[in-house]
């Protein structure tokens, strides 16, 4: 089984109480793309980013000096947005980080595909960025399948915790043999689930944390997540979408 999962747009540069235990796999294609940013002027990489000046000085001085081989961090510590900070992997004990690395991908535009201890680099740059360069059309394009085929390489089960912005890369190239499963979790309001943005990031993070911590090789087993209020609810499950609804009883 496999676990995907979003990055986060911020990042740690100091994260190193940990050592990185391997290089991303498609490092020599993100090094094209480290290229190709760091030749856009200052205002072509902010339009780029869509952001502030501030995070665009940022990114601009990030790419002009980026080694993409030197000062790593592993990837699961250097990320630090909210489903980082839910799942809490700087207390994580040894046999948690076992159990991601063996299971948990975190899908990059950057990088395409991180297992947890590959050592990364702050960067900046959304899947869905509009990067029309002469080798692609967009990331999307630039990674085509590349990222689903190094997913399911030793897996056909795929647990799904990432954005639609991220999952949209694995999704097109889905097959009848790949079990998909999405986690979806919402409040119910007027009768339907809604999801709100902050507790599905929460939500993602405590997941993946619960599953490292019951070293959960089944998908059935996840639906005992009970973590931030959240409840699985079975009539409003099926086979491919596991539904937990926050502030109510399971049924």
């Amino acid at each position: 089984m496999k676990i995907i999962i979003s990055p986060a747009k911020k990042m740690n540069r100091d994260a190193d109480f940990l050592p990185p235990r391997n290089i991303p796999v498609f490092l020599e294609r993100t090094q094209k793309l480290k290229e190709y940013l760091r030749s856009l002027t200052y205002e072509e990489l902010k339009n780029l980013l869509c952001c502030n000046d501030e995070i665009a000085g940022l990114n601009y001085e990030r790419y002009q000096a980026m080694d993409l081989c030197s000062y790593t961090n592993p990837a699961i510590l250097a990320y630090d947005g909210i489903q980082y900070k839910y799942m809490a992997p700087q207390v994580f004990e040894y046999d948690y980080f076992d159990y991601i690395e063996n299971h948990l991908r975190i899908l990059s535009g950057f990088y395409g595909i991180l297992k947890p201890f590959d050592g990364v680099v702050p960067y900046r740059l959304e899947m869905q960025a509009k990067l029309k360069t002469p080798f692609c059309n967009n990331l999307y394009d630039y990674w085509r399948d590349d990222i689903y085929e190094e997913l399911i390489r030793n897996d056909s089960t795929i647990l799904n915790l990432a954005s639609a912005e991220y999952s949209k890369t694995i999704e097109k190239y889905l097959t009848g043999d790949v079990n998909y499963v999405t986690c979806k979790f919402g409040e119910m309001l007027s009768g339907k689930v809604v999801e709100k943005g902050v507790y599905v990031k929460m939500a993602r993070g405590e997941m993946v944390r619960f599953m490292a911590e019951k070293a959960i090789e089944d998908l059935e087993e996840i639906k005992k997540f009970n973590g931030l209020g959240f409840k699985y609810m079975d009539k409003l499950s099926d086979d491919n979408t596991f539904v937990f609804v926050k502030g109510i009883k399971a049924e």
